[in-house]
């Protein structure tokens, strides 16, 4: 779950057109060095790809100051203890695919092919999905001047609630050759299994009797954090499976593994974060970068 991953389906706009150049990109030496942790020109390149990607501002300077700023994050993650899961990483990885209708394997391909890498992504989304954590510990989830204690005192003393769903993606596979053959059938066949399904644990089992129906594990979602195009179907689910759509896959719907009511403080974060959003508000906040101030000015960094 990327929580503060300002990405978007734009980001793989190009990816559709299978035209993106392939780049080479080799580690050939230390560009900076913080803290003792080196920085190197392979590192640097990967990032200028990463955000051409992105269809950002792009520069060997900004992608190194961004390395660089990252490493102070990774540094004071690890020292909290606050660094998130790989499971948790790749489900968000494998979801960040989904949104941009591809599959992880095809997400691996594009960003080899553009110079990236899927391991420096991966490092992208651990510390997206981390960070908050540290800042939350930092400043108590303060946001233009107000914590969550104040934003909840705004509520009435009260912790906003939400739904945590953890969910798994049921997908009847339709080749695109046979697409307009097959796809009335596979929809059928798809809407017959709801009924059949067995629940997230034994989900794989279950799959393997019938013929091109693969398994996808979401993991942990809260109810501001759903895709927009399953949004609706999840909501108006009724028992532990959603509706079907059909997808560039071919069929899929949604198994609910669990769902309940939370109030802790990353759902109150979630509702805030949703609530600003909704507002026009800014996507990040001042705290953040006032930490990294702080870490930079006590930090050795080397210039090479």
């Amino acid at each position: 779950m990327v929580r503060a991953m300002v990405l978007g389906t734009a980001f793989l706009a190009a990816a559709g057109t299978a035209a993106l150049p392939t780049v080479s990109v080799a580690a050939t030496g230390v560009t900076a060095v913080v803290n003792g942790t080196p920085i190197t020109s392979g590192d640097v390149a990967r990032r200028a790809a990463f955000l051409k990607l992105q269809r950002a501002k792009s520069s060997t300077q900004i992608a190194r100051e961004q390395l660089i700023d990252e490493a102070l994050k990774r540094s004071e993650i690890s020292r909290l203890r606050m660094s998130v899961s790989t499971q948790d990483v790749d489900a968000s990885y494998a979801r960040f695919a989904a949104s941009n209708k591809l599959s992880t394997d095809q997400m691996d391909q594009i960003l080899d092919r553009a110079g990236v890498g899927t391991a420096h992504f991966k490092q992208y989304i651990a510390i997206q999905m981390s960070w908050p954590r540290a800042v939350n510990a930092r400043f108590g989830g303060t946001k233009n001047g107000k914590s969550l204690v104040d934003r909840m005192q705004e509520n009435g003393g009260q912790k906003p609630s939400t739904t945590e769903y953890f969910l798994q993606q049921v997908i009847f596979v339709v080749p695109a050759a046979r697409r307009n053959a097959i796809l009335g059938k596979r929809k059928a066949e798809a809407e017959a299994s709801r009924s059949k399904y067995p629940g997230c644990d034994d989900a794989k089992i279950f799959a393997a009797t019938m013929h091109d129906v693969s398994i996808r594990n979401l993991g942990r979602l809260l109810a501001p954090q759903l895709p927009d195009d399953w949004k609706p179907l999840i909501e108006k689910a009724e028992g532990n499976t959603t509706g079907v759509r059909v997808t560039d896959r071919g069929v899929e719907y949604l198994g609910i593994c669990k769902k309940r009511e939370v109030n802790d403080d990353m759902a109150a974060e979630m509702v805030f974060r949703a609530e600003d959003l909704g507002k026009g508000g800014q996507k990040d906040d001042g705290n953040s970068q006032k930490y990294i101030d702080e870490l930079r000015s006590k930090a050795r960094i080397e210039m090479r």
